[in-house]
């Protein structure tokens, strides 16, 4: 109704009209989702939607979680809309009309109760997703590449999900879940493995796992910022549901256990992307982009949670399997709100300044309090650090890994006693990653002097885009401080996938592991840390108050003069340390030029640097096809010379090939 009411109303009210549909969708989403996790499952069937099969729609607690996530962070960009397109020109009837069909196309995804349910629904969220990323390709050239790279990588992704569903249900009754469930215990290990293989890799694509990860760093910087959010908040989540869905559920990897690789494989993808994925986020000093590739980080905190869920399924180990899976979707809702604050921060800054390069910001907070307090907090949550909401599903993380510290032998045990180890040292460097990420992300954006007029003039947003930033840091402050209040809907979606048992975390104020010794209580670690800065700050103010009168000084600046804005550090030389240590992985370019006076070359007129930090899994994997395409294209050009005695001379000979291989193979 939404869609169609912005196409109907005048431009005015359109993102109005948008905007409070979407918010509104959202608000009855996060009612569907919950009540799916108290335990009850709700389906339907429309039989006259789709030939062949219809649509069926089951809403089980493992969907209700995804679902409530969604529109959870559907509700907030929703309302951040409103004013965001209108000031960016983005109020034109389409883009209007397809951003709520987008979000229901999401609320859909995990809804679906069948194959060709989930497909469709699977496919209309990509092509909304696209054509929301190429909003503004008429304004900047960057925008239509990187719908080009997100085109590709999605409907390649979508035909490895298809492949591997179709083979699945082709050995079933018919393709709902309930029969796929039925089928799963009669499959061959070598067909059960390729539907995991095929099905992971569509999934992996779509939750920007390394080394599928390449139109994500592309096409959240370019799309709108609350799309922006939609997309790294809510829907590469999707990913993480179908590959829960397909290896846990419908295998049967929960209940038969699944071979070890499988996990290993799941477990390995996600510390390469953890890892990997927050190098390219220190290094870049575009503040979406680096969003970009933190998002490609904590979905690879995820999948290491889902391997080690499985290992220990594998292994007989349910308690810490639980726990593991508990980590897992308990940081996927963590990962949602707090990745959903800073997509709309960054979107604010750029609504303020014009600009997302961090190296011309700065001093962003005496113009923008209420931006940079939300990018703040945004920044804590995301970096580990208590009391951030990150902190408390990653303690549940290291804790499945630190006790799933195999002590017999044999294959499982030797499979865990390699894969535990560097798991967590995966998290722990991840982890440590990030702080500097989000510290050179803060301080330099937000701090210091501004390092461009923009950001000299920047001043804050329209209030629904404060609104919808409020809104998300609620989220975030609910979830560090009170993480039981989802635990219950986490321990009910645990319980589809592992079987019913007691949770694997009893919570109230504090967090308990249930089988195994841990305890951890995030309201009290917030309070101590309170107490301890209020009595830091009031001994300081003691000790100052009984000393003479405050003299003023101009800081040390080396005799150079004044401080200004180009003694600053900027993004690129925060990241350089780091750069330095990584060297070998993220290998550099660099570039100097050195001019040189017309009267001596030993005198210089002026220097240029340049550095940049290119993506060398990206250039190993994919510019080597790349190349190989544009070679085919080459070749098919010099076939195609417009003669129409070719084109038929073309025709006979297929023809007559065909011919004869039919007459040789019959």
């Amino acid at each position: 109704m939404a869609a169609v009411a912005a196409v109907a109303v005048p431009v005015r009210a359109r993102s109005t009209v948008a905007g409070l549909g979407t918010a509104f969708a959202g608000a009855a989403g996060v009612v569907a989702g919950i009540a799916a996790t108290t335990g009850g499952v709700f389906s339907v069937r429309l039989s006259g939607v789709l030939p062949l099969f219809g649509v069926s729609l089951t809403l089980d607690a493992l969907g209700g979680v995804f679902v409530a996530v969604t529109s959870g962070v559907a509700v907030a960009a929703g309302i951040y809309g409103i004013s965001y397109t209108r000031s960016h020109g983005l109020d034109a009837r389409p883009v209007q009309a397809v951003f709520p069909l987008f979000v229901v196309a999401m609320l859909l995804v995990p809804a679906a109760g069948s194959v060709s349910s989930f497909l469709v629904c699977w496919e209309l969220m990509a092509l909304f997703s696209l054509l929301l990323v190429v909003a503004e390709h008429r304004r900047r050239p960057e925008v239509a590449s990187a719908g080009r790279w997100y085109a590709v990588m999605t409907h390649l992704g979508f035909v490895a999900v298809l492949i591997g569903l179709v083979v699945f249900a082709g050995h079933a009754t018919d393709d709902s879940f309930t029969a796929l469930r039925a089928a799963a215990r009669d499959l061959s290990p070598g067909v059960a493995g390729v539907v995991f293989v095929v099905t992971l890799a569509g999934f992996a694509s779509k939750a920007g796992i390394v080394p599928l990860h390449a139109w994500l760093p592309r096409a959240h910087p370019e799309a709108p910022s609350h799309v922006s959010a939609l997309m790294s908040a809510a829907m590469v989540n999707l990913g993480v549901y179908g590959m829960v869905r397909v290896g846990f559920d419908l295998l049967g990897g929960a209940s038969a256990g699944g071979p070890t690789w499988w996990w290993l494989l799941v477990l390995t993808l996600g510390a390469l992307s953890a890892v990997y994925g927050i190098l390219q986020a220190a290094m870049s000093t575009d503040l979406k982009r680096l969003l970009g590739h933190s998002t490609t980080e904590n979905m690879g905190l995820v999948l290491i949670a889902l391997g080690a869920a499985g290992l220990f399924t594998s292994s007989g180990n349910r308690v810490l399997a639980g726990v593991a899976l508990a980590a897992a979707l308990l940081h996927v809702i963590n990962h949602a709100a707090f990745k959903t604050l800073l997509f709309l921060a960054a979107g604010s800054v750029l609504h303020a300044t014009g600009s997302r390069d961090l190296d011309a910001l700065g001093g962003l907070r005496s113009g923008m309090p209420q931006t940079t307090a939300a990018f703040g907090l945004g920044a804590l949550a995301a970096s580990a650090l208590p009391p951030g909401t990150a902190f408390v599903s990653e303690w549940l993380l290291l804790q499945a890994l630190i006790h799933g510290l195999p002590s017999g032998s044999g294959d499982p045990g030797t499979a865990l006693a390699v894969a535990m180890p560097v798991a967590v040292a995966a998290v722990a460097l991840t982890a440590g990653l990030a702080v500097a990420t989000f510290v050179k992300a803060f301080g330099v954006g937000f701090l210091a002097k501004p390092r461009s007029e923009s950001a000299a003039t920047a001043r804050e947003s329209p209030a629904t885009m404060r609104a919808a930033m409020g809104l998300a840091a609620v989220a975030c402050v609910v979830l560090a401080v009170l993480p039981g209040v989802v635990l219950p809907g986490v321990a009910s979606a645990s319980g589809v996938v592992l079987g019913a048992g007691e949770p694997a975390v009893a919570a109230a104020v504090t967090l308990r592991l249930t089988g195994v010794t841990g305890a951890l209580s995030p309201l009290i670690i917030t309070v101590a840390l309170l107490a301890a800065f209020v009595l830091a700050a009031g001994v300081l103010r003691a000790v100052t108050a009984r000393r003479a009168a405050r003299r003023e000084a101009r800081l040390w600046d080396c005799g150079a003069g004044p401080m200004s804005a180009r003694m600053e550090y900027t993004a690129t030389s925060f990241a350089e340390p780091l750069q330095r240590v990584f060297d070998n992985v993220v290998q550099p370019e660099t570039d100097v030029d050195v001019t040189h006076h017309e009267e001596s070359r030993y005198l210089v007129a002026a220097v240029e640097y340049r550095r940049k930090v290119p993506d060398r899994i990206e250039r190993r994997l994919y510019q080597p096809v790349l190349n190989l395409v544009a070679a085919w294209g080459r070749v098919g050009r010099r076939l195609a010379t417009g003669s129409v005695h070719r084109y038929l001379g073309y025709g006979f000979y297929t023809v007559c090939g065909l011919l004869l291989l039919l007459a040789v193979t019959r």
